[in-house]
């Protein structure tokens, strides 16, 4: 029995057998020209479904890279900043130091003065500092902002806010890239964190109060409240001391005044003393700390000093304001330690995820790779074998062009 075949039918056969391998080897030189085995989903729909997602994968991953790029420089230009401020901080101190000096005369201290607020300028100055972009450092989310300003009378005034901005460094984790200038400058206790210490403008004796202590911190927190120290002299050449609560009630004393000894006010868990010669009718104060600015504490030093005569009791005021001073600025700089402790921390944070997220990124890679990268091996001889069949069905076709 024959097969009756149509000539037709023969080339049509020959025609599609010759291009199927046309494509098969045009596929399978692309595949090796770009190193890709999957170059389109048709090819693989369950691999390239993978393949989209871990290439959103890797570039989030990549992203989350820049954020630690970026912060990581942030940070070190705020660190950058903050040294500065303690340089300059520590500097005002050895010059309040040499000032409390009685050596020092009043040009003297005008001089130190003029020193001090000078570097109140420099210190607004860091406190207004910027970044690479141009972003203020100390000026929470109103970075575009200039925060801090001075007027002709030393006064600053922040403008910033109190908010801190954050970057996302991975799926899960932010960190902070700066502080804002109330944290860093503003908000910190003035006098000794519990209590300020002050002298009335009017004594006339030569008494200066020290920055004072807390004995018992839970009673001072059960009884803060303004407390008044008055000096009386009872008998000629006997001096007693008063301490009363704001509402005139007696809570130490009287009690026979000694230069340099403790004053303790046990029912209110503090203790201060007084050194020098109080005059009858002097008084001194106990106030409860408030949140008071490095500018502000800077101010009072300069006017202090300036304000210096060679009147014994104008000197032993300037005193009790220079020695709050001094503790002012040691808290001042207990604060920005802290927060340069904080920064240290996060630089460490942005480290270590930054080492994380590398190791995420090539385990992604690998894995990415493994589904639609090529086996040139496979391919090649892949590529060999249908070279062979396309030059096979070639032959063929001008074999069977003179059959009928």
């Amino acid at each position: 029995m024959f097969t009756r075949v149509s000539t037709s039918e023969l080339f049509r056969q020959s025609v599609g057998t010759i291009l199927e391998g046309q494509a098969q080897v045009g596929k399978t030189s692309l595949q090796i020209a770009s190193g890709k085995r999957i170059l389109s989903p048709a090819d693989d729909p369950s691999g390239s479904v993978q393949s989209l997602e871990l290439g959103t994968a890797l570039a989030v991953n990549t992203q989350f890279q820049r954020n630690i790029d970026v912060a990581t420089q942030k940070i070190q230009y705020e660190e950058t900043a903050l040294n500065s401020v303690v340089t300059n901080m520590q500097r005002v101190r050895e010059l309040v130091v040499q000032a409390n000096n009685d050596s020092q005369t009043a040009d003297t201290r005008s001089y130190i003065a003029s020193e001090i607020r000078q570097l109140l300028d420099e210190m607004v100055g860091l406190a207004n500092s910027q970044d690479a972009n141009g972003e203020y450092i100390f000026a929470g989310y109103r970075s575009n902002t200039q925060p801090f300003s001075i007027d002709s009378t030393g006064n600053v005034s922040y403008i910033g806010d109190d908010n801190q901005r954050y970057v996302q460094i991975s799926p899960v984790r932010q960190v902070a890239i700066g502080n804002s200038g109330d944290d860093v400058f503003n908000n910190i206790l003035d006098g000794n964190g519990s209590f300020t210490t002050s002298a009335s403008t009017t004594n006339n004796g030569t008494a200066i109060i020290d920055t004072g202590r807390v004995t018992d911190l839970a009673t001072w927190q059960a009884n803060v409240d303004t407390y008044t120290v008055s000096i009386t002299e009872p008998t000629p050449g006997n001096l007693e001391y008063t301490v009363t609560d704001s509402s005139a009630t007696v809570v130490a004393g009287p009690a026979a005044y000694a230069s340099g000894a403790d004053i303790s006010v046990a029912a209110a868990g503090f203790q201060f003393s007084l050194e020098g010669v109080p005059a009858a009718g002097d008084t001194f104060t106990i106030t409860p700390s408030t949140n008071k600015s490095i500018f502000d504490t800077y101010r009072d030093i300069a006017n202090a000093l300036e304000s210096n005569s060679d009147d014994a009791a104008v000197r032993a005021q300037m005193h009790t304001i220079l020695n709050q001073g001094l503790q002012e600025l040691q808290t001042d700089l207990i604060n920005v330690d802290r927060i340069r402790s904080g920064i240290g921390a996060r630089l460490n944070a942005l480290e270590g995820q930054s080492d994380i997220n590398e190791s995420a990124g090539l385990q992604l890679k690998t894995v990415k790779s493994a589904i639609e990268d090529l086996d040139y091996a496979e391919a090649i001889s892949r590529f060999q074998q249908q070279l062979t069949g396309l030059e096979a069905a070639q032959k063929t076709y001008i074999q069977i062009q003179g059959l009928s």
